[in-house]
């Protein structure tokens, strides 16, 4: 007994009961089957639907357009200068001054030239000294056939060649500038009916698609052969600076300035700016004449 050594006690039973307990217990095969079948993705056929596009909404009615703004009584129309002066003088009493102290403008009763024919003079005056201007006027009128009313007619300057222009003096752009407009008259695009019933923002619109006809020509020309009386020439030079002068500002008024700064003036505008371009007038003459009297002391 002593040679193989003392024997070991086995342990107590509650031991090993405890051993037992601490394993996990197996799972059973029931249960094995079970989380399998769980673990599957069950999928089921579908019929699918298509849902016909939905229509959209119908779209709200819109508002009439607005109905474009009467044309005004030209200001060569009787009474309509005077009303002008009035308004002007009670609306701007810095204007007032310089009304008291100018001749008033004045505005033919009767048209001097037909639309056609002063928009096509308009061209040929751009941009040249006003005497280059007028003798290149003279001989293009000479060019065309004489009418009984002594009108240019765009079947007129549609017959003349661009080199029959060039050889009077006017530049192959200016040429194409006549033919446009001539052109839009012929096709019915423009007549003098149109442009006679056609308000000041639409007029713009229309006759600055013709080549060469710029924003300062619709002016000029809606202010001296329409006499339309609410023009507001807001890009001229020379208004910007007799505005300036009128009411001393430090800076040139900016075109986009202009239409607040001036106001005031509706729906008279035009008058408003003639006397911008006297005032103008008047303080370069007074200029002049005290350089002038510098000089002789």
């Amino acid at each position: 007994t002593l040679l193989h050594g003392p024997r070991r006690r086995p342990p107590p039973p509650s031991a090993m009961a405890k051993t037992r307990s601490a394993a996990p217990p197996r799972p059973s095969a029931a249960a094995t089957s079970t989380a399998a079948a769980t673990a599957r993705i069950s999928f089921r056929s579908r019929k699918i639907v298509k849902t016909p596009p939905s229509k959209p909404p119908a779209a709200a009615a819109l508002p009439p357009p607005a109905p474009p703004a009467p044309v005004l009584p030209a200001l060569s129309a009787p009474g309509e200068l005077a009303a002008a002066l009035r308004h002007l003088a009670a609306a701007d009493p810095l204007l007032s001054e310089v009304i008291a102290s100018t001749d008033a403008p004045a505005f033919t009763s009767t048209p001097s030239l037909p639309a056609f024919h002063s928009l096509a003079r308009s061209i040929l005056y751009q941009q040249l000294a006003t005497s280059a201007a007028a003798a290149i006027y003279a001989r293009f009128l000479a060019l065309l056939p004489s009418a009984a009313d002594g009108a240019v007619s765009p079947a007129a300057v549609l017959a003349l060649a661009a080199a029959d222009l060039r050889a009077i003096g006017v530049s192959g752009r200016k040429a194409a500038y006549l033919h446009d407009l001539a052109a839009r008259f012929a096709a019915g695009d423009l007549s003098e009916s149109s442009v006679a019933a056609m308000g000041e923002d639409a007029l713009l619109a229309q006759l600055t698609r013709v080549k060469g006809i710029g924003e300062w020509t619709v002016h000029m020309f809606m202010i001296f052969s329409l006499h339309r009386p609410d023009v507001l020439p807001s890009g001229d030079l020379g208004v910007r600076k007799g505005v300036q002068e009128l009411y001393k500002l430090k800076a040139l008024p900016k075109p986009e300035e202009m239409a607040a700064l001036c106001e005031r003036w509706r729906p008279y505008r035009s008058v408003g700016a003639w006397y911008m371009w006297r005032l103008l007038e008047s303080k370069g003459a007074a200029a002049k004449k005290a350089k002038k009297g510098n000089a002789s002391s």
